[in-house]
């Protein structure tokens, strides 16, 4: 088959929706496959280059050179959950060190050293939201941070050395709070830098601030570009495509995960438009991750938005890894987050594609609703509220739940989008037992339904799996079904959909 036609022929993962195989309104229907490039595996705790732990939230990243910096926070309770995370979640966010990693493919990282410890800080209690820029007047790398109530600014010579404290600031004219809550750090294509943040208190207000032009020691006053009228707004973050520039944030629910919201400005201090959820962000709440930084990847080739998002496991209980990276690809004007959890990436060429160990289900874990209910994103259900969450899965806290005191049938499923070939299904599982039917299963797929039975008692978390699934339509159902009698139930978690097998 040509090269073109193939390309043409093959689907990427989209947004399942309910009950109907609609890709994401306004993508495009065809996203790159597996190619060459360095692998980025989402959903699993990142190593660096030395095979250690990588310990970078609420962090940023800057490119000097060919050479990417990333610079985060290495919390007390990420090592804890990072050796057990089966414990759950905790509130040590006592402060270690803000860490330095390098890397020139951005998907194998070298730990440089520490920016700045706690020695340097003097015993600082609440430290994060960190990022970094040039001076192009000074020649210095300038670090700004949260510390405590307020901010903190660090100077090098270099990206990777040593940071020396430069000051602090303890509030920011024209603030309804007078200080920031969650921030990041955006530096234009002219070198100008900006702090683009939301309000300590309530969150509701978005601002925009200039570092001070001299030595970006100083946040300029600010001007309020945006109110929400819904909750308020953090982790936010900011890129820029095409002379366009987007203002992304998350909902205001703690260390959880959130859709991600936007607005856009053709000016940095606006006027910007009305706020929007980034498309893709909706059927697993931005791959289980809060906004977290964003840079662009320019290329020989193409170019696309890199959008880190923090999963904040150590402090929600979430799932597993803190770092979640994914592409952001533009239809139009429209940006498009694609929820990947294994992708490949050529940095030199600004080009990625979905790798060939991507899991096609979407909120594979139920992780990314954080409270108990019947509706669960990205799936679908048949037997209303015989279908839920409950705390108590496998990996993270949630697991899909089907159970009744009166006899039921009932099933939760996604419908997929997928490119043609041969897929293994896989979920781990607890049962009652003593259904009539349980099955994990998949269908409409171009064959017959092929499934795992669960209708045996099954005590501990026990993972079932159905291979050799030929598709032959570009889509696919898959899910659990239950025909059962009272007091019957099923739990099931981490469902996994991966080409081979």
């Amino acid at each position: 088959m040509p090269k073109k036609t193939l390309r043409r022929a093959i689907f990427a993962v989209l947004l399942p929706l309910a009950a109907a195989l609609t890709p994401v309104a306004g993508a495009d229907a065809a996203v790159p496959q597996a190619a060459a490039g360095a692998t980025i595996q989402n959903d699993v705790f990142w190593k660096d280059t030395s095979g250690n732990p990588v310990y970078s939230q609420g962090g940023g990243v800057l490119k000097v050179g060919g050479t990417y910096y990333w610079y985060g926070v290495r919390y007390g309770g990420a090592v804890s959950y990072y050796s057990n995370p089966a414990a759950g979640k905790n509130s040590n966010t006592s402060f270690s060190a803000i860490t330095i990693y390098s890397s020139t493919d951005l998907a194998n990282w070298k730990l440089e050293g520490n920016a700045l410890t706690a020695a340097d800080l003097g015993g600082a209690g609440w430290v994060g939201r960190v990022g970094v820029a040039r001076n192009a007047a000074t020649g210095k790398f300038v670090l700004i941070s949260q510390l405590d109530g307020g901010l903190v600014f660090a100077t090098s010579s270099t990206p990777n050395g040593h940071f020396t404290r430069a000051g602090t600031q303890s509030s920011i004219g024209g603030v309804s709070t007078g200080m920031s809550g969650d921030q990041s750090v955006f530096t234009d294509d002219d070198g100008k830098a900006y702090l683009v943040y939301s309000n300590k208190s309530g969150r509701s207000h978005l601002y925009v601030s200039p570092l001070r032009t001299s030595d970006f020691l100083h946040v300029e006053t600010a001007t309020n570009v945006f109110n929400s009228s819904s909750g308020g707004r953090e982790g936010n973050i900011m890129f820029k495509q095409n002379g366009t520039y987007y203002f992304c944030s998350s909902d205001l629910h703690g260390w959880n995960a959130s859709h991600t919201y936007c607005i856009t400005a053709k000016n940095i201090m606006g006027p910007y438009s009305a706020e929007f959820v980034l498309q893709g962000t909706d059927a697993d709440f931005s791959h289980v991750t809060q906004t977290g930084l964003a840079f662009t990847v320019t290329g020989s080739a193409g170019s696309f938005v890199m959008f880190g998002g923090d999963r904040w496991s150590d402090f929600a209980g979430n799932g597993i890894g803190y770092n979640d990276w994914v592409p952001v690809t533009f239809s139009g004007t429209t940006p498009v987050f694609r929820s990947l959890s294994q992708w490949t990436v050529d940095a030199a060429a600004g080009t990625w594609s979905v790798g060939g160990g991507n899991n096609y289900v979407l909120n594979p874990g139920a992780e990314a609703d954080r409270v108990a209910q019947s509706a669960l994103a990205g799936w679908t259900t048949t037997g209303g509220t015989v279908n839920s969450n409950s705390l108590g899965g496998h990996t993270g806290r949630w697991a899909i739940t089907q159970s009744s005191s009166s006899a039921y049938t009932a099933s939760r499923y996604q419908n997929i989008l997928l490119p043609n070939g041969t897929y293994t299904l896989s979920a781990w599982v607890k049962s009652s037992g003593g259904q009539k039917k349980a099955t994990v299963f998949a269908k409409n797929f171009g064959g017959s339904e092929v499934n795992s039975s669960i209708n045996r008692s099954i005590g501990s978390w026990t993972k079932v799996t159905v291979s050799g699934i030929t598709v032959t339509n570009g889509s696919i159902q898959v899910g659990v079904f239950s025909d059962a009698n009272a007091g019957n139930w099923v739990n099931v978690d981490d469902f996994s959909l991966t080409q081979g097998g």
